[in-house]
């Protein structure tokens, strides 16, 4: 008989040449569980999606309550569906007067994709501004504004008009003109190795922006949804998005993303021409009940409050000579060791102890850990025990 990882090695496209390949048959909590029983504490969350922990029993019931009314039923935006009118009311109460219309798509890069068109629609201006080492995304219009030419050069022409400024770089500012329709921006940088900027910064980049007509995008698909200690990251530095981006976390685990803006912005795609954005799958009803689901989780819970301590945590536990620095907004975070060549051992071993940690696509240095937000201070004591031994190599 063929066993399921040689159908993934056979039949299922591969990403690199050395996957993980690490066969799940089960996955509640922190934990996820491989078929001859061995458990695996999950410190990425399924790379930050997993906010809740996975299949939370509140997010599972939702799923079976929708799937016993409909599954899908019309393109997005024809019908009207109480899993879409409910969710889009719920994010909205979580957000700044001005932010109040949602758009429901499948995932983050599709969500970008969106934000990008309406950003051009709307200023009729073509200039995008992104950030170096950032990641929005793979497809065509997110890897256009990705700020590393390792991924993008083997796919260029890309989108024209494109350019990259320095995340945190006042003087870089300068650059966002009048001719610039849009600037992307992750409010915390991802995958360049949790980057935090500085609340001047955000201050004077909203200025710039409002000064010159050019709209901010705030992409938040990594940081939404609490994983940062408040419900939106770009809270904690008193500026507010014209367009903001979500995904990953808040699907509780199904595929969803979402960009908002207000009302008259989103009403662009209406006209000239009709329907200037649509989706057949977007806002998919069983995955809009999960994201509502996994949004009151967040709140009845107050998984968000507790994020803080968590953090803390983490970081009185985990202290080693080769840890060379803690890089954290929140559950959102990186342990920087001397290179990747000393790095990668570690997470293999790590692995074999029962615990996933992984690393950032632009910086092979550290270490990502992003566990679900509902990990209790046993299981994050016993996760730090287990780094830190395969820190040692035993």
């Amino acid at each position: 008989m063929i066993s399921n990882r040689q159908l993934f090695l056979s039949n299922l496209a591969q990403t690199t040449d050395f996957p993980l390949a690490i066969e799940i048959v089960k996955a509640e909590g922190i934990y996820l569980y491989g078929p001859k029983g061995e458990r695996y504490l999950d410190l990425i969350s399924g790379i930050g999606v997993s906010n809740v922990g996975h299949c939370h029993p509140k997010v599972v019931a939702a799923i079976h309550e929708q799937v016993d009314q409909y599954l899908h039923v019309m393109v997005y935006g024809e019908y009207i569906q109480s899993p879409q009118t409910q969710l889009a009311k719920a994010l909205v109460d979580t957000l700044p007067a001005g932010l109040d219309n949602v758009y429901l798509v499948n995932s983050g890069s599709e969500a970008i994709e969106g934000a990008l068109k309406l950003a051009k629609r709307y200023t009729n201006r073509r200039e995008l501004i992104s950030c170096t080492d950032a990641y929005h995304g793979s497809s065509q219009g997110a890897l256009s504004v990705g700020g590393n030419e390792l991924f993008k050069r083997a796919y260029r022409p890309l989108l024209p008009g494109t350019s990259q400024i320095f995340y945190g770089s006042f003087s870089d500012l300068e650059k966002i003109t009048s001719d610039t329709a849009a600037v992307v921006i992750e409010t915390i940088q991802g995958e360049a190795g949790i980057r935090v900027a500085c609340t001047a910064y955000f201050q004077a980049l909203r200025a710039r922006c409002t000064e010159t007509g050019t709209l901010l995008i705030l992409d938040e698909i990594q940081a939404g949804f609490g994983r940062t200690g408040t419900f939106w990251a770009f809270e904690q530095f008193d500026i507010v998005p014209d367009i903001l981006v979500c995904a990953k976390g808040m699907g509780g685990g199904m595929p969803i993303g979402a960009f908002i803006a207000n009302k008259e912005l989103m009403g662009v795609f209406k006209n000239n021409p009709l329907l200037g954005h649509i989706t057949t799958f977007g806002g998919h009803p069983v995955s809009a009940a999960a994201s509502l689901a996994t949004l009151k989780v967040l709140q009845e819970e107050n998984l968000i409050e507790q994020v803080a301590a968590k953090a803390n945590l983490f970081r009185s536990l985990l202290i080693h000579p080769q840890i060379k620095a803690i890089r954290n907004q929140g559950l959102m975070m990186a342990l920087e060791f001397e290179s990747f060549d000393v790095l990668k051992p570690i997470i293999d071993r790590a692995i074999q102890l029962g615990v996933i940690t992984d690393w950032f696509l632009f910086c092979d240095d550290s270490m990502r850990i992003a566990p679900p937000l509902t990990i209790t201070t046993e299981q994050i004591q016993e996760a730090c025990a287990l780094i830190l031994q395969a820190i040692d190599g035993n």
